[in-house]
């Protein structure tokens, strides 16, 4: 028993949820409903709209149709409603007239689709003239009873002519040319002529170009070989005014068509000035009366062009075989330290000169750094600086009981110079004891002093390293700081040449270095 209820209600469901559909074909005259007398009568329709398409008949042409399409009213009259009748009259040269029916194939039992929108429905079918006046009417059935009001709603379609982008596939505008694209061009050749050029059709063989400046200035008819279709053709047409910025309309005759054709057209822009050039005999004589004079010139010209390079290349090779090439490498950095019993402005401003000037040096001095001492420590700096530089130079006393003569003793600031030194000197030798194993590190370090003596006792682990009197050693100190390795160069060494270059003119400086040294008092010695 249970199964045959639910099949039951399965059956009334379908029912229920299947939704109306319309069923169309042509009523010409009065409904049946109309000669009936009706007690109730569903109302008017909510909204009606007209629009054209395309639907293809053949495979030759196209057919442009009426798309109506209506909107149902939601109210209770709608369970009244059977159909809806559509009638469209057409007003052109002929009037025509026709109507349609559009049965609802199952009543309406809700005033809108389950879904929740209104009830829209869309017929297709009247036929779409050019440039025609259409009437579109619709109304409800059952319509009103004999002498009462009948709800209708009705618009007006204007269907376009052949240049609309649907209309011009109809076969009569592709007769009258609606396919056919001429591309007119027209340019004003001088005050009295305008060139114009277009495309010929294959559909006629003759034409009229008309150029019109508020009035017509000009015109010509053209006639092209049946047997030439769709070829680029082109006119010159006399005018009688000014002719740029002007109209010019090109009006075709082709037989299908006759003089009601689609008209094309374009604007008279100034033609573009023809460049200068000379006829081929006349380049051809031209060059024939130069070439005889031309080539023995360019014979002249190669062989000049040739002894200058000759020349050019023979100095170059002269130059570079008589001037050996040196390359300068970048200063080599020097870190200068020394006891605090040394006279600063006598001995050490007076070698760090030398450094600079004679052998290409950047010098460190813990007196000009001061303030990067106070902010780094002395042993920071000292192993940054170390770290840094080519060569570590100490520079040596040769008697601890020489005292400063009075400009030195008071320097600038009042201070003496045993306060210059910031006890960076022991540090910097214990720095040295730390490195006599790694022979890499010990080859940075020199010993420098001006007269022949004993390094002091508490010091005696210096003579390891090379020792130079500068007054008697100044090539080889020179040729020793040039030796060390470049910072900047990324390691390279100087070449053979270099260094003697560099011995034989830290040799031709001795004699300037001793007299710039023993020139002043270097009493700190």
């Amino acid at each position: 028993m249970s199964l045959v209820l639910l099949s039951l209600a399965t059956l009334c469901w379908g029912a229920v949820s299947t939704e109306p559909t319309i069923q169309c074909g042509s009523e010409p005259g009065p409904s049946p409903e109309w000669m009936v007398q009706h007690t109730l009568t569903p109302g008017d329709l909510r909204d009606l709209r007209v629009e054209s398409v395309r639907s293809r008949v053949v495979m030759e042409d196209y057919s442009i149709l009426m798309n109506v399409s209506w909107v149902l009213r939601a109210d209770a009259s709608i369970r009244l409603l059977k159909a809806t009748k559509i009638c469209v009259t057409g007003k052109s040269n002929l009037q025509s007239y026709s109507c349609v029916r559009c049965n609802y194939t199952e009543a309406f039992q809700t005033q809108t689709r389950p879904s929740g929108g209104r009830w829209t429905f869309s017929y297709v079918g009247f036929p779409v003239e050019l440039n025609t006046v259409y009437f579109v009417g619709a109304h409800n059935i059952p319509n009103a009873n004999m002498n009462e009001d009948s709800p209708s709603m009705s618009v007006n379609f204007t269907s376009p002519g052949c240049l609309d982008h649907m209309m011009k596939y109809k076969k009569k505008c592709v007769e009258a040319g609606s396919l056919w694209d001429p591309n007119v061009t027209a340019c004003k050749k001088n005050k009295t002529a305008v060139e114009v050029n277009f495309t010929t059709s294959s559909l006629g063989n003759k034409y009229m170009a008309l150029i019109r400046n508020h009035i017509v200035i000009g015109f010509s008819t053209v006639l092209e070989p049946q047997n030439n279709p769709q070829t680029r053709t082109s006119v010159v047409i006399p005018v009688t005014g000014e002719s740029e910025g002007a109209v010019v309309q090109l009006t075709p005759y082709f037989r299908t068509c006759g003089n009601d054709c689609i008209r094309r057209k374009g604007t008279v822009v100034l033609c573009p000035q023809p460049s200068v050039s000379f006829s081929l005999d006349g380049r051809r004589s031209v060059l024939g009366g130069w070439l005889p004079l031309l080539f023995p010139a360019l014979l002249g010209a190669t062989a000049v062009l040739m002894a200058g390079i000759y020349l050019l290349w023979r100095h170059k090779r002269i130059k570079k075989a008589s001037v050996p090439t040196a390359t300068l490498l970048p200063p080599i950095k020097v870190l200068v330290v020394y006891p605090p019993e040394i006279c600063f402005h006598h001995t050490v401003c007076y070698f760090t000169e030398f450094l600079q000037n004679h052998c290409r040096s950047e010098v460190i001095l813990e007196d000009w750094q001061k303030k990067k001492i106070a902010e780094m420590g002395p042993v920071q700096w000292l192993t940054t600086q170390k770290k840094a530089v080519d060569k570590v130079i100490f520079l040596l006393s040769n008697d601890v009981n020489t005292m400063c003569d009075g400009t030195c003793d008071k320097s600038e600031g009042g201070r003496s110079p045993h306060e210059n030194s910031q006890g960076l000197f022991p540090l910097a030798f214990n720095l040295f004891c730390s490195d006599l194993r790694s022979q890499t590190s010990l080859c940075k370090y020199m010993v420098v002093y001006f007269r022949e003596t004993d390094t002091k006792e508490e010091y005696s682990a210096l003579s390891v390293c090379p020792k130079y009197c500068l007054m008697k050693d100044a090539p080889a100190f020179c040729t020793e700081l040039l030796r060390a390795e470049q910072h900047v160069s990324a390691g390279k060494r100087l070449t053979a040449r270099s260094l003697q270059a560099t011995q034989e003119t830290c040799g031709a400086l001795k004699p300037s270095c001793s007299s710039t040294l023993q020139g002043e008092s270097i009493s700190g010695f």
